[in-house]
């Protein structure tokens, strides 16, 4: 169990502590301790945290980034279920005239206090586990598809990551988003 850090709920460090040690592929060089201790210095990241396991994403530890900050993604074998049925961005949603969905993948990400993954992102993920083999999850899109209307997204079928694009405006029962913290 995750020793009490003054003024760090217990409930999702020892959560966060569980799936780390039951996934060690995910985060080879990387100590408890370590995380443990980033987290007991950023309170407010601890949150983020709990609020991407409260929409479904069972974040954990995939590596460092060059600057050294420990970094969590979504790790749910699928697109996170809380986060799903949202089209791409607040401008896909103001553009739907009728059967709006109720949030955009890029809105909910900032409410939550995450970034979606990039393409390169979702890919690193990937080849450290099976994910989205029955949905597919948003993925942050360059500008130039996003101006033309479109956006991306990915899965995962037949041992192969596929990255696709549709409307930004269009949303599905089985995509979702997947999002990054660093900390």
């Amino acid at each position: 169990m995750a020793k009490q850090i003054k003024n760090i709920p217990t409930a999702i460090m020892d959560l966060l502590q569980q799936r780390f040690l039951a996934h060690p592929n995910r985060h080879e060089g990387i100590s408890w301790d370590e995380v443990a201790q980033r987290l007991s210095q950023a309170p407010d990241k601890l949150e983020v945290l709990q609020r991407m396991e409260d929409s479904g994403g069972e974040p954990d530890v995939v590596g460092k980034s060059p600057e050294g900050k420990i970094i969590f993604v979504d790790c749910a074998p699928e697109s996170p279920k809380g986060r799903r049925s949202v089209c791409y961005d607040p401008d896909a949603l103001a553009s739907r005239k009728e059967h709006k969905p109720k949030h955009s993948a890029q809105g909910m990400a900032a409410e939550i206090g995450i970034t979606i993954l990039n393409e390169q992102q979702y890919k690193e993920l990937q080849s450290l586990d099976d994910f989205d083999l029955k949905s597919s999850s948003w993925i942050d899109t360059p500008e130039a598809i996003r101006t033309l209307g479109g956006a991306l997204f990915g899965d995962k079928r037949y041992n192969h990551v596929f990255i696709y694009h549709n409307g930004a405006e269009s949303y599905y029962a089985a995509r979702g988003f997947r999002g990054r913290l660093e900390v």
